[in-house]
């Protein structure tokens, strides 16, 4: 039997992102997919694609059982969140394919800056940060709608990559240093800081 999809859409801490939780999964654990223009999407989600014909969409980010939108700045979410829910629930409901391919995961150099992000040596404390990340820290960020991937330790540092809602709201910032800082101090007393890396 179908069981009807249901979407309802909930506020995040970051005031130009929406997000659209769904009762069904789309991703697999872990898995996350974020895109921030058309060509970005294209063979990778059509439901993003889709999303960014029309004109107010500026992002959009998928995990688990939720899409996180970002609205350009020139409309109120009053006028558009309706049509998004209804979009994205007719979407699944009709079974049409969210994502056909993972786009990499390897971070590539964004184009304004062209030097490539930083490749990370494997530490003894990867696993342990992982864990401490999945554990207390993934399901309050997924909660906001957004993700966090872990990047790489060197010399007391962590870096993390902040997607969807979180990457640049006003609060991650507070997040990351209040909150995820002081988590793993207190757990690996190696960690001196937290830094997040701009995609």
């Amino acid at each position: 039997m179908n069981v009807p999809v249901t979407v309802y859409a909930e506020m995040t801490p970051n005031p130009s992102t929406m997000k659209f939780v769904a009762n069904k999964h789309l991703l697999g654990t872990g898995d996350s997919a974020e895109f921030n223009s058309m060509p970005e999407a294209r063979g990778f989600s059509p439901l993003a694609e889709e999303l960014f014909n029309l004109p107010f969409v500026n992002g959009v980010f998928i995990t688990s059982n939720f899409v996180t939108v970002t609205k350009t700045d020139n409309i109120s979410w009053d006028f558009i969140s309706m049509e998004l829910r209804e979009f994205i629930r007719t979407w699944l409901s009709e079974g049409k394919e969210v994502l056909i391919q993972m786009p990499s995961k390897t971070p590539v150099a964004s184009e304004e800056s062209k030097t490539p992000l930083k490749t990370f040596e494997p530490s003894e404390y990867d696993d342990a940060i992982r864990d401490l990340l999945d554990e207390y820290v993934r399901p309050a960020v997924e909660n906001d709608g957004g993700a966090i991937d872990f990047r790489g330790y060197e010399e007391g540092t962590v870096t993390v990559v902040l997607k969807g809602s979180c990457a640049g709201c006003p609060s991650s910032t507070a997040t990351l240093k209040g909150g995820i800082e002081s988590l793993l101090k207190q757990h690996l007393p190696e960690v001196q800081e937290v830094i997040a890396e701009n995609e």
